[in-house]
């Protein structure tokens, strides 16, 4: 085989560097590229220029009832210092 050849399919199974590999954002894509950020769309737009939001794509949170529920949704970002109480030796 020629020395040539071997060469080319050398430079052919070489991978390419991970630093041509950059993230895509919309100054390295095409003008009319939007990349979003990651959000399902609820409806279309018309061709006037209007938005219908179809009620099927809204999202749809199912909550348990909460009445009688001892804790707070609110958890404080400083805490106070609580009173520890060490279990008595032999318990486990």
């Amino acid at each position: 085989m020629p020395l040539g050849l071997i060469q080319g399919i050398g430079r052919a199974m070489r991978r390419k560097r991970a630093s041509t590999l950059n993230i895509l954002s919309s100054k390295r894509a095409p003008r009319d590229y939007y990349k979003g950020k990651n959000c399902k769309p609820t409806g279309f737009h018309t061709r006037k220029g209007g938005y219908v939001v179809v009620e099927e794509k809204l999202p749809n949170y199912v909550v348990p009832d909460l009445t009688d529920f001892k804790l707070k949704p609110y958890v404080s970002q400083c805490p106070r210092e609580m009173k520890t109480t060490t279990a008595p030796e032999g318990a486990t």
